[in-house]
């Protein structure tokens, strides 16, 4: 490992040079970058910090204290694009980048960096980036979870982990919300939030119709949130819960994260959504089946952890995308009148503090 003393392990806190995080692009794990953020900005308080983004994570920057900016730049996912590399690279030469944390394990995601001769390039060890990154960090198998080891990155080489890493922040100005809500003819009463989407068959709880009709009939209103994925999913909530539940569904991350900033609710399976929702602060229900609470839940918190609590699977938590074993009975075993008794006493809570 490179241990030159220009490099910013060494530098104080007066340090100015710009920092550039590359990293992943799946939502879920773009929102817990903000951790990564308020890492740097608390061991460097003078160093601007800007966001490598996909158009699709664009608009979570705008809610993210403490992000000078978020450099839009898509690359395909399954091919090299060089061309796409090398602007990108210019692109972030023009900037006087002093230092660059590359998150993910890839060697393409090194590229760029390397090739815009950033100073300082840390990330860990992993797909043969020997060159491409300056700063090696070793030891990534031993850390626990994703969060580990992003923020870790963010740390002096060798620093133990703290007890509790800064959570997420997602910060959407009242008069924001207050527009999107008029724009979207919204009633004022208390909403609950669906996500029923994600990454994942497995992680997919199925019974949203049911509970939306269960929320309707108890006077709140239901508004289906999520992607244009998720449309086909809208269309049989709505048509379970009838002319109180609203499809807000569609191709603008922006929307979603209004949504979620507005209800009074979010339940959500393990997915983006769920995390954009906790890092809003609004009330958020997990469903977790297959993958563990532990490793993914957000760290924010939850109002609610569901888990399939009727009987102990041995092969859960299993992470995999498609059940294999059990005919997904991990979520089946959540009943939508639970998950309903759950959202009440949350929102019933919530508004007592109000």
């Amino acid at each position: 490992m490179n241990n030159d003393s220009h490099l910013s392990e060494n530098a104080d806190r007066s340090d100015t040079r710009p920092i550039l995080i590359v990293p992943y692009m799946w939502i879920g794990d773009f929102v817990r970058n903000h951790t990564v953020v308020r890492v740097l900005k608390e061991r460097w308080p003078n160093r601007p910090v800007d966001l490598l983004t996909t158009s699709l994570c664009a608009p979570l920057v705008d809610y993210m204290p403490g992000v000078r900016k978020g450099l839009v730049w898509d690359l395909p996912r399954g091919r090299l694009a060089l061309g796409r590399q090398l602007g990108l690279a210019k692109h972030l030469r023009e900037r006087n980048y002093g230092t660059a944390l590359v998150l993910p394990r890839t060697w393409k995601a090194a590229i760029a960096p390397a090739l815009a001769g950033i100073p300082e390039r840390i990330g860990f060890v992993g797909e043969f980036r020997f060159g491409l990154l300056n700063r090696w960090r070793w030891g990534e198998k031993k850390l626990p979870r994703f969060i580990d080891k992003n923020a870790a990155l963010a740390q002096p080489d060798g620093a133990p982990l703290p007890a509790e890493w800064p959570v997420p922040q997602l910060r959407v100005p009242s008069e924001e919300i207050a527009h999107w809500r008029k724009a979207n003819g919204l009633s004022a009463r208390p909403a609950v939030a669906l996500a029923p989407g994600s990454v994942g068959v497995s992680k997919r709880w199925t019974y949203y119709p049911e509970a939306a009709r269960l929320l309707v009939e108890r006077g709140l209103d239901v508004w289906v949130v999520g992607g244009p994925a998720e449309k086909g999913l809208a269309q049989e909530i709505v048509a379970a819960g009838g002319p109180e539940v609203r499809d807000l569904t569609g191709n603008d991350l922006r929307n979603g994260v209004l949504a979620m900033a507005t209800a009074g609710v979010a339940i959500s399976n393990d997915s983006g959504l769920m995390h954009i929702a906790a890092a809003l602060g609004t009330p958020t229900m997990g469903i977790f089946g297959p993958t563990s609470p532990y490793l993914w839940a957000p760290l924010n918190g939850l109002a609610a952890t569901v888990v399939q609590t009727k009987s102990v699977l041995a092969c859960q938590p299993c992470q995999n995308t498609t059940c294999r074993i059990n005919d997904h009975r991990c979520m089946r075993d959540i009943a939508a009148s639970e998950v309903v008794a759950i959202a009440r006493d949350v929102l019933t809570r919530t508004q007592a503090n109000v």
